[in-house]
């Protein structure tokens, strides 16, 4: 089982890809989220991971660094289902606001040929606060409301088929709402927009974003095994491992992972 990080930065990086992964079991896999465009290929180029593949895609929510990705990859897979290049479905997971925008973006910026696709070879299947669907016979996701201020925003619990939960809370702080999902996780992905050295310099708190100690502390309080730190500005990438692992470890017993893009992280017990 795999974490292949396809994007590692926040919305306004321009040194790195947007915050988007695959996750890869023996039995399928799962992309997160599309990044701010067109890039999505290159990335997916990059980790040699042909389009073709998917089959499952989960959407956050609608903010550009995210959704945008999906617009372009719905722009690529609907002509191809037509033309019996794609096996369809493909089955876009996400909450209603979602699939809205999704709905009103190819309608407007798409021929009729193209968007006709979706609800129909292309599915937007809308999640409701806790229902859980079944990706492949051995991994199913469970997804919630992550309770944003900002923008209505859904992360997820995974179960894999060795039996371990991941828990992805999207792109903002952690909320006390979100502890039946996700405490005692195995992995929790959970954003991290800068150092707390350096939240005079890149205001966090005003963005309704968190620190990585910020998020080592939500870590060691949920008590999960592994955290991995994304979401983050790209300042100091050379150094990001470094420096973003060291201020988690603060509060954080467990391991810590800082990936870089297109880094592969192996999920196995």
């Amino acid at each position: 089982m795999q974490l292949i990080m396809l994007g590692t930065g926040n919305a306004m990086c321009t040194r790195c890809y947007n915050t988007c992964f695959l996750l890869r079991t023996g039995s399928g896999s799962l992309l997160v989220d599309g990044g701010g465009g067109n890039g999505i290929f290159r990335q997916l180029h990059r980790a040699h991971i042909p389009f073709e593949e998917l089959r499952h895609i989960f959407v956050t929510h609608c903010h550009t660094d995210h959704i945008l990705g999906i617009v372009w990859l719905i722009r690529k897979i609907s002509p191809l289902i037509h033309k019996g290049w794609f096996k369809p479905p493909l089955t876009i997971y996400c909450h209603d606001e979602v699939a809205h925008a999704l709905r009103t973006m190819c309608r407007m910026m798409m021929p009729a040929k193209i968007h006709s696709a979706l609800d129909h070879t292309i599915v937007l299947h809308e999640l409701t606060h806790g229902e859980r669907v079944q990706i492949e016979p051995q991994f199913s996701l469970t997804a919630f409301d992550i309770q944003s201020t900002k923008l209505k925003q859904f992360g997820f619990t995974a179960e894999l088929p060795d039996g371990q939960r991941l828990a992805c809370l999207g792109d903002e702080p952690y909320n006390d709402a979100d502890a039946p999902w996700v405490r005692h996780c195995d992995w929790l992905l959970c954003e991290a927009f800068c150092l707390w050295r350096d939240r005079q310099r890149f205001n966090p708190y005003e963005k309704h974003h968190s620190t990585a100690l910020d998020a080592g502390r939500v870590a060691q309080e949920l008590g999960v095994s592994h955290l991995v730190l994304y979401h983050t500005e790209d300042t100091q990438l050379a150094q990001r491992r470094l420096t973003y692992t060291a201020e988690a470890a603060q509060h954080f017993a467990g391991t810590i992972h800082v990936p870089d893009d297109l880094e592969t992280i192996n999920l196995d017990r």
